[in-house]
């Protein structure tokens, strides 16, 4: 006897909502355990085609650990499309400045390109300080594996 294999169903996928304190976890293994849940890799009900993740909140963002020798050798790179248009940044000056900014492109480049990365990364929600904002959807901690 054959074992039919069950496929999601965007109607019967219940999501929950997760809260990660992030001081001194390192960066990239923050961005791809939450990149896990947020992809729904985590549940026995994965299905690649359909987004079958869970919410997760990212706090105190700014504490987030770079291991190693990123801070000084480390750069962020965007670019205007015009000509001389390359922005380039270190590590130390967005952790500094932009917390959310890096927290939130480490989570991005984990994620799937295309309208379903894109869908997954709106359940994303990153603060710098230890207060949020979606209290009434109770979040339960989640815990980081280090």
């Amino acid at each position: 006897m054959q074992r039919q294999t069950t496929m999601a169903k965007p109607k019967e996928i219940t999501r929950k909502w997760y809260v990660v304190d992030a001081t001194n976890i390192p960066l990239g293994r923050l961005a791809s355990q939450v990149a896990m849940v947020l992809t729904g890799k985590d549940k026995p009900t994965y299905t690649p085609n359909v987004d079958t993740g869970d919410y997760v909140i990212i706090l105190n963002c700014g504490k987030v650990a770079l291991t190693g020798n990123k801070l000084k050798t480390k750069n962020y790179y965007n670019h205007s499309q015009y000509l001389g248009g390359l922005r380039t940044r270190s590590a130390k000056t967005m952790v500094e400045k932009y917390p959310v900014e890096m927290v939130e492109r480490a989570v991005w480049g984990m994620l799937p390109k295309g309208s379903l990365g894109r869908q997954m990364y709106k359940k994303l929600f990153v603060y710098e300080g230890n207060e949020h904002r979606h209290e009434a959807q109770k979040p339960v901690e989640l815990k980081i594996k280090l």
